[in-house]
Formats: structure tokens, C-alpha cells, sequence
């Protein structure tokens, strides 16, 4: 689990939830804002950076979802 602190979406926060997608593909992120649209805004822009789907969130924890480019482990069916 990451956790996104007082400085906010930063470029290295960013490139770490990267690399945890390319190692886990499926990852929780915990958000600290107190404002819940605020919360909303940081997760999707995170999820936006990142090239990742928002899975679910449940209070100040969002999960996001990215296929792996080598090593694909979590497959969906097809619809």
C-alpha cells in the first residue's frame, strides 16, 4: 500500500505507484485529504498519471488496477 502525504501528487509519488503497477498490477493507495472531493481529485489524477483504472474506493483508500507489460498476471475474462 502507498500513501499519498501533505505534498500532494508529486513526480516520484507518481513513478513509484508505477512501478508497484508494473510489479503487483493491482495496488491500494492510501489519500490523506480531509475533503472528499478533494480525495476524488487526487485519485483520478493519480490514476491519470499513472495509466491506471480506478478499481474501487472505499474512504481514503482507492484501489488501481494496470496490466502489466511483461509479466501479465491478473487476467480478466472477455466480456
Amino acid at each position: 500500500m502507498l500513501q499519498v502525504g501533505g505534498k500532494g501528487i508529486t513526480q516520484s509519488l507518481v513513478a513509484e505507484v508505477a512501478n508497484a503497477l508494473e510489479q503487483h498490477e493491482l495496488i491500494k493507495v492510501k489519500v490523506a485529504a480531509e475533503d472528499r472531493e478533494a480525495r476524488d481529485a487526487m485519485i483520478g489524477e493519480l490514476a491519470a498519471q499513472a495509466g491506471a483504472a480506478l478499481v474501487q474506493r472505499i474512504g481514503h483508500v482507492a484501489v488501481l488496477y494496470r496490466p502489466s507489460k511483461d509479466k501479465r498476471q491478473i487476467v480478466l475474462p472477455r466480456a
